[in-house]
This record gives structure tokens, sequence and C-alpha cells, in this order.
């Protein structure tokens, strides 16, 4: 607004043409001057000025807004946004209704832990009726490992919806909105992602889901002296995907083994020290910094005490919380809609007890 002409501003012509005389052309021209100043280059008197200056000031200054107003806005533009509810009453009320809309969300944890299962249900999800919760639309899953299993999709929507899922030929059809590729090779998975920016228009995709993105580059992640990420193109063109179709983009993450000399160079690799004060070998993301730097939410997935838990590691409208879960044949339960406040190393940890099937760095 600085560069706003002071021609297109309104003001009267006597003194307009006086700014154009004395070269003074824009807003910034203008402010960049005290009113004593104005006066003796104009050749005018301190009213006109002032009158002068406080016009120019209200047009190129952007107007004030109210914490209020911010949330009235948001509430209105709540349909652009918008959310894909997890029916996980506690996770969804702290990512403020679910899994964003235009954004990435990562699920990064040890194989086996349940991650696949958090797919495959909202997968589900996405299909369903409006009337039901869900989005009514279609839903692309790229299964890197061969992991989606269409028995246990079914499954997942016969116990958790059977009023919709026992009508007659309705399972048939929710299954027949899912489309799974599963590219055998990072060039595959090229191919596959720059037909499916047309197929999100045309087949009315609620949902797309990458399962798993370290799968794609395994043995390449970042470690080392910084270089070029693997995935830098796909990361970019994932994003793009998400914020040109309005839709939630969710992906897994492996995990890898950190040893003690690494040295962590993000926050989500943070230190822990055992009870000598040596540093622990645990467990980080794979894909490494430009990656956590490109989801918008990170949910980790770990066990630890013999429980599983799912973390907000990572989120703009929630402090890191922490939830027990288990898996069921409805898919992934909440034992506890009440989230735990984790602080510290905590919040960067991924635990991993009983859970050996690892990448190792």
């Amino acid at each position: 607004m600085a560069n706003k002409l002071i021609s297109e501003m309104g003001l009267p012509k006597s003194i307009g043409h006086i700014f154009a005389a004395r070269n003074i052309i824009t807003a910034k021209d203008a402010l960049s001057l005290t009113e004593f100043e104005l006066m003796e280059l104009l050749d005018v008197s301190l009213t006109q000025v002032t009158l002068a200056v406080a016009l120019i000031s209200e047009i190129a200054s952007p107007p004030y807004q109210t914490v209020q107003s911010l949330l009235e806005q948001r509430m209105q533009n709540e349909y652009l946004t918008g959310h894909l509810p997890t029916h996980l009453k506690g996770l969804d009320a702290a990512l403020s209704g679910g899994i964003p809309f235009g954004a990435l969300t990562e699920l990064v944890g040890p194989a086996g832990i349940g991650k696949t299962q958090f797919c495959l249900k909202i997968s589900v999800l996405a299909t369903l009726p409006s009337c039901y919760g869900g989005l009514d639309g279609h839903v692309i899953y790229i299964d890197v490992e061969s992991k989606f299993s269409s028995r246990r999709l079914i499954e997942i929507g016969l116990n958790s919806f059977p009023e919709i899922f026992h009508l007659e030929g309705m399972a048939k059809e929710m299954a027949g909105r899912i489309t799974v590729l599963r590219p055998g090779s990072l060039s595959e998975f090229t191919e596959s992602l720059q037909k499916i920016k047309v197929s999100l228009l045309q087949n009315q995709v609620k949902l797309l889901v990458v399962d798993s993105m370290a799968a794609l580059v395994s043995g390449e992640y970042e470690q080392g002296p910084p270089r070029q990420h693997p995935l830098g193109w796909h990361i970019s063109f994932i994003k793009s995907l998400a914020e040109f179709s309005r839709i939630p983009v969710v992906m897994t993450n492996q995990v890898r083994s950190r040893s003690a000399t690494e040295i962590s160079n993000y926050s989500f690799q943070g230190e822990r020290r055992d009870d000598c004060g040596n540093f622990d070998s645990h467990l980080v993301a794979a894909l490494g910094i430009h990656w956590a730097h490109a989801v918008t939410i990170r949910l980790v997935l770990e066990s630890r005490s013999g429980k599983r838990f799912i973390k907000v590691a990572k989120s703009p409208m929630s402090p890191p919380l922490s939830f027990p879960f288990k898996i069921t044949s409805s898919g992934i339960l909440l034992l506890n809609d009440d989230g735990i406040e984790m602080r510290g190393p905590q919040i960067n940890a991924i635990d991993h007890q009983g859970h050996s099937d690892i990448i190792l760095s």
C-alpha cells in the first residue's frame, strides 16, 4: 500500500496537483516527510497538510483487526478450509475439527504401530455420505508398500457404520470410490502424481493418501552434510495439489534409529539422556528437515509402557498432546479423549517399545 499513487486517493485537486508538481507521487513519498517538511515543500498551510496526510494515511494503511473479527472471518470461511473428522473425539477437538483441507498431514511411527489402520479409517470416512459426517467423495490411495487391504477396509466400515455398510450393495459402492495406485519406483510415483491433478477435479476426489513416502527413497534419507532432498520436487508438488484442490492430504513417514554420535540438527530430533547422562539412541522421522517443514500437522504414533499413543507433535492450532489408543475391529479407538499435554523432549521423541521393525541409519 505504500506505493499507492496519491493521484488515485481522491485528494482535492488543488492539493493533489501540488503534490504532483513537487514530485511527491506515492503514499510512501508523502509519509516519509514530517508535516512541517511537507508544509515547507508544498508551500501550503499546516491545516491543508494535516488533512492531506490524514487521508493518505487512512487509505494507505490497512485497517486494524481484533482477534474477535479474525475469529468471525475464520468461521465464515470454514466452508473453504474445512476438516475431515477422524471420529476420534479428542484428536478432532485438538485439531479444531479433524484433518485440515488444503494442507499436508503426516503420520510418523515404526512399522506395525497403526499408521495404515488410521489411513484406512479416514478413507472410509471420506467416502461416507455427508449426513453421516463424511465427505461423500472419492479417495486416491497411493499404496507404496502394498499394505492396503480391501478386506480390512470393509471390516472397518462394517463395524464402524453398520447402518450404512449392511445395506445391500453399499459396501461395494463405498469400496468402489477408493482408487488404489501401487507405484513400484520413484519415477512411477512421479507419473502418478502428474495424472492425479486432473483426476482430483474430474472424479470429485476428497482425500489423497500416500502410504508411505519414506519407502519411495529407502536408503536415501537426509543424513550427514546438507544435500538436495530426494523428494524435493514431490514435496512442492503435493503441497500445491493440497492447496489447489482444497482437500486433506495424508502421508505416512517411517522412522530410523539415530545413533548417539549423530548431531541433532532440527527440532524433531531432540536429545534424551539416560540416568548416566549419556545420549540415548532413539527414533526420528526418516525424511529429514525439508520434509518436516513442509507438513502442517505431524502426528506421531508410538508405543511405551505396553500402550500405544498418538501424539500431536506439530500443529498450528493445538499444543503438543498425547492420546492413548488401541486398534479394534473398527479401526483406531482412543482410550481417553482428554489429551495429556507434553513438554520438553517428550514432544519430539518417538518411543518404540515392542516394535523393532524399523529402518536403521
